[in-house]
């Protein structure tokens, strides 16, 4: 997805592939979420005017490129796995050995594809705390881009949750369904920090 057009893209996301689907837009959300932090620190970094929050910035954007790369990659691996329990799915199921090993590679297949929307609801949790780092220090012209990078992530983060509870429901391993579900409340939490982020915005804008 990294050497397609935007409307090419979207224009698998729309098709009547399997792939890619929710799962990989709620990478791309965590993504975008993450370019508008490091345009945000971009347009701050170097003015005297924000030279105290320069080495924040700084900090800010390196680790905002990380996470942009990262959110890109979940998306395209987001597609391998789902693609992975479809396989599974079609395996033959003609004798009592076949059925156990569909059963086991579907299993499999389930927990792969529930780890990788877990770990972009991490990436969007985090891309939600740099937003609120550089909230204060940021320049004003771009205030409103800082809002909308949480939104992207709290968008993100909201349907990469979604795609996790799908394949939590079909996972039999008690203890695999609670240390996912534990995992992907940890990172709910952020949610919280969003809606706060782009309220402290509005209020600003309006003031």
């Amino acid at each position: 997805m990294r050497k397609t057009t935007i409307d090419e893209w979207l224009s698998d996301l729309a098709s009547d592939k399997p792939a890619p689907g929710g799962g990989a837009a709620a990478g791309v959300n965590a993504a975008m979420g993450a370019a508008l932090v490091s345009m945000v620190c971009n347009l701050t970094i170097g003015k005297p005017k924000f030279a105290e929050h320069e080495a924040v910035m700084r900090e800010v954007l390196a680790e905002a490129e990380r996470l942009r790369g990262e959110a890109l990659q979940l998306a395209e691996d987001d597609a391998e796995a789902f693609s992975g329990v479809v396989a599974a799915y079609k395996l033959p199921k003609s004798s009592d050995e076949e059925k156990a090993a569909r059963t086991a590679a579907i299993q499999v297949g389930l927990v792969e594809a529930a780890a990788v929307p877990l770990a972009v609801a991490r990436v969007a949790a985090e891309v939600i705390k740099l937003s609120g780092r550089i909230l204060e220090g940021s320049n004003p012209n771009v205030l409103s881009d800082v809002a909308v990078a949480a939104s992207a992530a709290k968008s993100a983060l909201e349907s990469a949750a979604l795609n996790v509870d799908i394949n939590l429901v079909s996972i039999k391993d008690q203890a695999e369904r609670e240390r996912l579900a534990g995992a992907l409340n940890e990172a709910l939490q952020a949610k919280v920090q969003a809606e706060a982020i782009m309220h402290a915005v509005a209020k600003r804008i309006r003031a």
